[in-house]
């Protein structure tokens, strides 16, 4: 078999961590498969650097941050080489440039455009275990890019796919993909099978065991991927193809993303291409709008609502605001005291009432939602950040997610 297998900066924090990793990498080529490794920076390691960044001068070059940031992954790969070597595993160790893995010029959140792996065949045929660094890659004009947050996931399911990998293999700091933080919830459930469809929306609400961009490439390729622990040999969460046994499954997933901001522009005139107006600017900075409603008034107007990431919204506000003021638009708030619950499962698409349930379990609660949007197999709705955690512990056990349920 040929096997991709992710580290995250978790799995690499330290030498010993890194001496545990170099173990299993050792034991699965050892057992006869082909590997290729991607490894993340240390945990902490990429905040460093852009602390350092943003140190030197308040407005860092996007170019030159690349450049920066890029060391954490170069730091991990080598090290993991220089232990394999040690313990006589002949192995080589790559940079993003060296696979090449080809990226678009978008510094900071760059997307790949297609992966070369003759490189990587080529060392694999001669034994080697082909280690590589991950969230970076090269642009056209022959710079380092990196490709945002958890970047690392999309680069080992992206070399998968351009490989053929029989597995890719996701190691985090958890074992698998449960039914709700347990952070915030007692006794979820590990999941053994997800959904490519759900794991992408969990993912999408906040979940942060996988990267959802991770998740679109593995779904459009197929890549056969598990989500385990570094840290035990348990066998994780598969995330599959729909099948009917997932199907019986009403709700898979409850996700609490604390990371979100509300704007709302009020009493905005009748006219035609009003959304365009406003969510153009935001387009063209880069920014990602989350949830969207528009309540229309009796007079005409509209009030529209949407949400952004708390690190967006100082430059959401100001494209908002310079729009509303040319508009003729009423006032424009910002809200940073909420949070966005995600209720997801493959089941809701034939399970009718399910939208009423969640509602009326709120409701019981005292809690009052903000905002909703809904897909075919999501819920999610915004609430007031104080009201957050214990709603997603009632919807959790109302649902029957608990691991005695």
């Amino acid at each position: 078999m040929l096997i991709v297998q992710k580290f995250g900066g978790t799995s690499v924090a330290n030498l010993e961590r890194v001496r545990a990793v170099g173990e299993r990498v050792r034991k699965t080529a050892g057992d006869g498969h082909k590997v290729v490794v991607v490894l993340s920076a240390p945990a902490g390691e990429t905040d460093q650097l852009l602390k350092l960044a943003s140190e030197i001068t308040n407005q860092p070059d996007p170019r030159e941050c690349d450049s920066l940031v890029a060391l954490g992954e170069q730091k991990s790969v080598a090290l993991l080489g220089l232990y394999l070597k040690a313990q006589n595993v002949p192995c080589v160790s790559l940079s993003g440039w060296q696979v090449p893995v080809w990226t678009d010029s978008e510094h900071g959140k760059a997307r790949i455009r297609h992966i070369e792996p003759e490189r990587i065949f080529k060392e694999l045929g001669s034994g080697k275990v082909v280690i590589v660094t991950g969230f970076q890659g090269i642009t056209e004009e022959g710079d380092v890019a990196t490709l945002g947050r958890g970047g690392s996931d999309t680069s080992a399911v992206a070399l998968a796919a351009a490989l053929k990998a029989d597995l890719c293999e996701i190691y985090t700091d958890v074992d698998g993909v449960y039914t709700a933080d347990p952070k915030v919830v007692s006794g979820p459930k590990l999941l053994q099978k997800i959904s490519y469809e759900e794991m992408m929306e969990l993912a999408d609400a906040g979940a942060k065991v996988l990267q959802t961009r991770s998740v679109e490439v593995a779904a459009k390729h197929r890549v056969p991927l598990k989500v385990r622990s570094s840290f035990n040999d348990h066998p994780g969460t598969e995330v599959v193809s729909e099948n009917e046994s997932l199907e019986k499954i009403l709700v898979a997933g409850v996700t609490l993303n604390k990371n979100e901001a509300r704007i709302s522009i009020r009493r905005i005139p009748e006219g035609q291409g009003v959304l365009a107006k406003f969510f153009g600017p935001l387009a063209e900075a880069g920014i990602n709008v989350d949830m969207i409603v528009e309540n229309l008034a009796a007079d005409g107007t509209a009030d529209l609502g949407f949400t952004v990431s708390k690190g967006d919204l100082r430059t959401a506000m100001k494209y908002a605001e310079m729009v509303a003021k040319k508009m003729g638009a009423g006032r424009v708030e910002a809200a940073g005291d909420i949070a966005k619950i995600s209720i997801v499962g493959l089941g809701m698409r034939t399970h009718a009432g399910v939208a009423y349930r969640i509602f009326q379990i709120l409701a019981d609660l005292g809690v009052a939602v903000q905002m909703v949007t809904t897909s075919e197999i999501k819920v999610s709705l915004v609430v007031a950040m104080d009201d957050a955690e214990k709603a997603v512990r009632e919807l959790h056990k109302a649902f029957g997610l608990e691991k005695n349920a």
